[in-house]
């Protein structure tokens, strides 16, 4: 298999194809359930399109908790069959699809009630085990223990002494939410789609009441396409609502967003070698690790404001400090807080009116001829929902069209992953590069890390460190524009890399040179480099003063201050 090239001129190779001649399936939003249609589409033998308005995860897709789950609060909830599909798409996911990309994490639960609280969550987690092994997916993790006060604060010594009685420790995974759909993108292109971001669909061609395509505007270029398709599969998220509506039919159903937001903050600032999981009045609470950094959340809270940028406010980030510090020895402060990001979750409208209770589960609609709607799930368990997805709008082709097979498709990196992770040592000996910047690239690329390295031989210089974002090598910004997609300067510094999460500056020290190499590549002149820091830097500031708001509306405000488009 060939490996996919997502630069300039590809893109625009995508999209004079997809005008040329009718698809079988044209799928719009390129989040993690998009990408993951085009990849099931694909791979059965549909020709397909892949669009996406902004950039690859640029919505829900890149601001999750970073969790590949079961769902072990589900449990409490009696919903098993979620559970258990969840606990299978984790399994196949870090044994045989991405284990470049998914990997272990551990967490402890701690205890505060003698007795009852031990069984009754501990029988939770075993039944969580025994569920994970009944699939056959779950030898790739260790199983549960219980562990004793005094064993807990060894492991986790930021406890305060007097916030648990015991403790559990548990295995779940985690990935790079937006590398992850970065790659499920460009596995999708290696087998045939043709994708485009920054392309939007701006209404859908109709024949009577039949959709048969979409019209869509290349916001970079200016150009418009008309793209025909046998079935447009909608995978939009928290935009199905807006989307549907160009089609003026009434929904079967409709998506209700809920705002989740998380802190980052480094490494030493919370002693552990395990990740956390609180209860909260509410929901549950994350203390996961990431790198040198440790994400804080979630919070659960109805939204109804700009989709694109939701915004944390002052009080979103009080609620998870005060319930972190809650069990803290060394409380965590405003000035420990590196980043914050705010996403919001698709959840199906009417079954609850608080958010934490409505379904994480998905439904698949055909609201008119021509047109197929996938909406609601968790990110766990996309590539159930691109399945589904794809069986509802193969119903509606007059061929005969091969089964899902994605269960069995590996994603770009995946080939040669381990083989090379055991060979990590002879390739910084050839490189000259510590084995640290190996093993960072072999966990973001997998077997890909070879055509990062591949640039660094071209030129040693993209081989050194960015200044004030260290864990990145230069070379992974050129490889961004060249190979993955990226257009703007945002889409490298908040989701090819951490960099806008992982900084105290948010990323406004390493914005010139980025933008700098990513010209190399996209052909920028002075002045559009200028242009993309200039952006950059205004949608920091709006962010931080949004951060600084004391409720929605007025932090909604404060980041809309912004603009949203670079102009070229």
């Amino acid at each position: 298999m060939r490996t996919a090239t997502l630069g300039p001129a590809e893109r625009a190779e995508s999209l004079a194809e997809m005008a040329e001649r009718e698809l079988d399936v044209l799928v719009v939003g390129a989040g993690v359930v998009g990408a993951g249609t085009a990849l099931d589409a694909v791979t059965r033998g549909l020709s397909t399109g892949l669009v996406e308005a902004r950039d690859w995860a640029s919505g829900t897709s890149s601001r999750s908790s970073k969790l590949i789950h079961g769902g072990l609060r589900y449990l409490e909830m009696l919903d098993f069959a979620l559970v258990r599909e969840a606990l299978k798409e984790r399994g196949l996911l870090l044994e045989r699809l991405a284990p470049h990309l998914v990997k272990p994490v551990p967490f402890l639960y701690p205890l505060q009630h003698k007795g009852w609280e031990r069984i009754y969550a501990g029988s939770g987690v075993a039944l969580y085990d025994a569920m994970s092994m009944s699939r056959g997916h779950g030898r790739g993790l260790p199983m549960h223990r219980h562990l004793t006060r005094r064993h807990a604060l060894r492991v986790a010594p930021c406890l305060k002494k007097d916030a648990l009685t015991g403790a559990m420790q548990y295995y779940d995974a985690q990935m790079d939410d937006a590398r992850y759909v970065a790659t499920l993108v460009r596995t999708a292109a290696a087998y045939g789609a043709k994708v485009a971001n920054r392309a939007r669909v701006t209404g859908f061609l109709r024949e009577g009441e039949r959709v048969v395509g979409a019209r869509v505007q290349d916001v970079e270029g200016g150009g418009e396409y008309e793209v025909r398709a046998k079935q447009v599969v909608n995978a939009t998220g928290v935009w199905t609502d807006d989307t549907q509506a160009m089609v003026g039919e009434r929904g079967q159903f409709h998506v209700r967003a809920s705002k989740g937001i998380h802190l980052v903050v480094p490494k030493d600032r919370i002693n552990s070698t395990t990740g956390l999981i609180l209860r909260t009045e509410k929901s549950v609470l994350f203390v996961i690790p990431w790198g040198r950094h440790w994400i804080v959340g979630t919070t659960d809270t109805d939204w109804d404001l700009d989709k694109a940028h939701p915004a944390a406010s002052s009080a979103d980030i009080d609620y998870l400090l005060e319930h972190v510090n809650s069990v803290l020895a060394v409380p965590l402060s405003r000035d420990d807080v590196e980043g914050v990001y705010a996403g919001l979750r698709p959840l199906l409208a009417g079954e609850s009116d608080a958010t934490s209770k409505l379904s994480r589960e998905h439904t698949v609609a055909h609201p008119a001829p021509g047109l197929v709607v996938i909406a609601g799930g968790k990110y766990t368990t996309y590539r159930v929902m691109a399945k589904d997805a794809v069986d509802e709008a193969v119903h509606a082709l007059d061929q005969r069209v091969a089964d899902c097979v994605t269960e069995d498709i590996p994603l770009v990196g995946a080939e040669g992953y381990k083989a090379l992770w055991n060979a990590r040592a002879r390739i910084a000996a050839r490189t000259g590069l510590h084995v640290v910047r190996v093993e960072h690239l072999l966990n973001r690329y997998g077997s890909l890390a070879e055509e990062v390295l591949a640039l660094v031989t071209a030129d040693p210089t993209l081989g050194e460190p960015l200044p004030a974002a260290d864990d990145y090598l230069r070379a992974e910004i050129v490889y961004a524009a060249s190979h993955e997609g990226a257009r703007h300067l945002d889409d490298v510094l908040t989701r090819r890399t951490r960099i806008s999460i992982e900084t105290f500056d948010r990323g406004t020290r390493s914005a010139r040179l980025c933008a700098e190499l990513m010209a190399q590549v996209l052909g920028w002149d002075k002045d559009q480099v200028e242009r993309e820091v200039q952006h950059y830097e205004k949608r920091v500031e709006a962010e931080r003063e949004s951060q600084r708001q004391p409720d929605d509306l007025t932090a909604d405000a404060a980041r809309l201050g912004a603009p949203d488009i670079v102009p070229l």
